[in-house]
């Protein structure tokens, strides 16, 4: 248990701060834990559904993570992953009525016939040719959703709007509630990743990124496992689409372009291709950078935050946690020595 907590002293330390957020940013602002805990109106509430934000780009952006950084595949169509999520979900309760079980199992539905639609190609094509192919697909579903014959599900250019949350994960009315939901699917989520990244299923993943022809040379059916990193990466992003759904008051037919691809992107370069915990630490980036430049800097913050981009591109390459992993040797390496010196 002591190699447990620290080995992972970080991660727990983390967790403990998000659990305590809300509450600690209350004190601040003047309110009680009791008023923070019954959905009081101030500052805490609008830092949760800020963290909300957050999270759900995290589990969204880790999603791609899997098949960008950990398999090799580049897929310029992984918006449309989430955008069927988002849709599906406005869709199953607004139109036909849906609680949120049955509306969880059609997503589930969806995102493994995506997943299975994506996969028909891989025998077929691979790198640029495979992006270009997803960009493809990905592309017919945002002029599908855009649509006037679509215009009375999707909401065509407008979006989908007016979809009826259940009371009790209510973000209005029951905010506090769905912070904690969405904190607890985060973390599971990134669980499952690292449990399937350790799993031989997860190391071939990472073969076929380093050399596909040689996992194949050692007798491996590459295809079944990009099958299996496609899927289980569907099913995140659909996931993370279904409480965006949830979140936000209407469902923009921009989450389904190829701009909210490059988000997922932007935010693993950001945290670092291939970490997974770098899909957490490039939203909280990405999110609050983007919400400080448009509150102080207004239109001009789309330049701004492009410049940021290019710099992090070129000084940081491997991002936050992949520069980190990669100079803590080093930096255990000083410590050590500047103690043997003043030990001396």
């Amino acid at each position: 248990m002591k190699k447990f907590f620290s080995a992972n002293r970080g991660s727990l330390f983390t967790l403990l701060v998000l659990i305590l957020m809300p509450f600690i940013v209350g004190l601040f602002d003047g309110a009680s834990p009791a008023t923070v805990f019954v959905n009081g109106s101030g500052q805490a509430k609008f830092i949760e559904g800020l963290a909300i934000e957050i999270f759900i780009l995290a589990v969204y952006a880790i999603s791609f993570d899997l098949i960008f950084g950990i398999t090799g595949l580049l897929s310029f169509g992984h918006s449309m992953f989430f955008a069927v999520g988002a849709y599906l979900t406005g869709i199953a309760i607004k139109s036909f009525g849906y609680s949120l079980l049955p509306t969880l199992g059609l997503i589930f539905v969806g995102a493994v016939v995506q997943a299975l639609l994506f996969a028909l190609v891989l025998p077929r094509v691979k790198g640029i040719t495979f992006a270009l192919v997803t960009l493809g697909l990905g592309s017919v579903f945002h002029i599908l959703v855009m649509s006037s014959e679509m215009g009375k599900y999707t909401g065509s250019d407008v979006g989908l709007q007016g979809v009826i949350v259940p009371d009790f994960i209510s973000p209005a009315n029951e905010r506090l509630r769905f912070y904690f939901v969405m904190l607890v699917v985060m973390i599971l989520v990134y669980l499952i990743y690292q449990r399937f990244v350790n799993s031989p299923t997860g190391r071939v993943c990472v073969a076929i990124r380093e050399n596909e022809g040689r996992a194949r040379m050692l007798g491996y059916n590459t295809f079944y496992f990009k099958l299996a990193a496609l899927t289980l990466s569907s099913l995140t992003a659909a996931l993370a689409g279904f409480f965006h759904t949830l979140y936000q008051p209407i469902v923009s037919p921009n989450v389904a372009g190829m701009g909210f691809t490059v988000t997922a992107l932007l935010i693993i370069l950001i945290g670092g291709v291939g970490t997974l915990n770098g899909a957490f630490v490039g939203a909280v980036m990405y999110r609050l950078l983007d919400y400080g430049l448009r509150r102080y800097i207004g239109e001009s913050a789309s330049f701004i935050n492009g410049a940021i981009y290019v710099l992090f591109v070129l000084f940081i390459p491997y991002g936050i946690v992949g520069t980190w992993r990669l100079r803590s040797f080093e930096i255990k390496q000083g410590w050590e020595r500047l103690l043997k010196l003043f030990g001396q």
